[in-house]
C-alpha cells in the first residue's frame, strides 16, 4: 500500500504535530509519514520537534506578503515533497482559495470546541464565558472561510464549574491528541466520503476495533508522558 505524505502547517509550539510523530512512532499510524513540516514563526517550537525528529522543515515567512503570494510558496514546498494530506497544527494563518482549491478535501484542521460553536480564537475561554456544561474538539476539513468545513470526527468533554480557560485547554488536548490521528487514518484508508456537509465513515471490517487496539499505546504513553509533567491524567479528566 502507498505510503501517505503528511504536510504539517504550524505556527507554534507543535503539540498536535508531536502527537502525530507519536502515533507514526507508536506503528498506531499506519501507512503515514511526514514528509516536511512548513512554518511561518521563525522561533516556533514546531521547528525544534521537527530537528529532534530528523523531519525537514522550511521557514516560511508571512509578514509583508499579500496572503496568496505566501500561500503559493507554501504550496510549492508541499508540492516538492510530494504531500498528500496538509495538516494543520496551530497554524495562525487563514488559507487562501487558491490554497484551498490546490488541496481540495485535502487539508484537515483540528479546533478546540464543537463547531460550528465558538470558532475563531480562544475557543476555550468563549465555552467558560458563554456557560456551556459540554464542550471538545472537532477535525474538519478546510473550506474557504474560518473553522468551517465537513465535519469529520468530534469528542466532547464536560466543563466544569470551577474550570479555567487552562484547566479546559488540557482536558480538550488530551482526546485532540488522540482523534487527530484517527482522523488521518480514515483519510488515508479510504474511508471517508464527502457528502455536501456530511462525511460518511466506513467503520465496516471492525476498523475501530483494531484502531481502538492500536491506539493503547499511545494511550499508556501519553498517560506517561503527562504525569511527568506534573498533570496526571485522572486529575486532568
Amino acid at each position: 500500500m502507498k505510503e501517505f505524505s503528511l504536510g504539517v502547517l504550524a505556527s507554534g509550539r507543535g503539540s498536535n504535530f508531536q502527537s502525530i510523530i507519536d502515533h507514526i512512532r507508536l506503528k498506531v499510524l499506519e501507512n503515514v509519514k511526514i514528509g516536511t513540516l512548513v512554518c511561518n514563526i521563525k522561533d516556533a517550537y514546531a521547528l525544534k520537534i521537527a530537528e529532534q525528529n530528523g523531519i525537514e522543515s522550511k521557514f516560511i515567512d508571512h509578514r509583508n506578503k499579500e496572503r496568496e503570494v505566501f500561500d503559493r510558496e507554501v504550496v510549492k514546498t508541499l508540492r516538492d515533497y510530494n504531500v498528500d494530506l496538509v495538516v494543520l497544527s496551530g497554524f495562525m494563518r487563514v488559507l487562501s482559495p487558491y490554497f484551498i482549491d490546490e488541496y481540495e478535501h485535502k487539508i484537515m484542521n483540528i479546533h478546540p470546541a464543537l463547531l460550528p460553536s465558538f470558532p475563531g480564537l480562544h475557543a476555550q475561554r468563549q465555552a467558560i464565558d458563554y456557560g456551556v456544561k459540554v464542550s471538545g474538539c472537532t477535525v474538519h476539513y478546510v473550506e474557504k472561510g474560518v473553522d468551517v468545513g465537513p465535519i469529520i470526527l468530534q469528542h466532547a468533554v464536560p466543563v466544569r464549574d470551577d474550570d479555567t480557560e487552562e484547566t479546559l485547554s488540557d482536558r480538550i488536548l488530551v482526546f485532540e491528541h488522540r482523534l487527530y490521528s484517527k482522523a488521518i487514518q480514515l483519510h488515508v484508508d479510504g474511508r471517508l466520503k464527502i457528502e455536501g456537509r456530511k462525511v460518511r465513515i466506513d467503520y465496516s471490517d471492525n476498523w475501530e476495533e483494531k484502531w481502538n487496539e492500536r491506539q493503547r499505546a499511545f494511550i499508556e504513553y501519553q498517560k506517561d508522558k503527562w504525569a511527568k509533567e506534573g498533570k496526571p491524567l485522572d486529575k486532568v479528566l
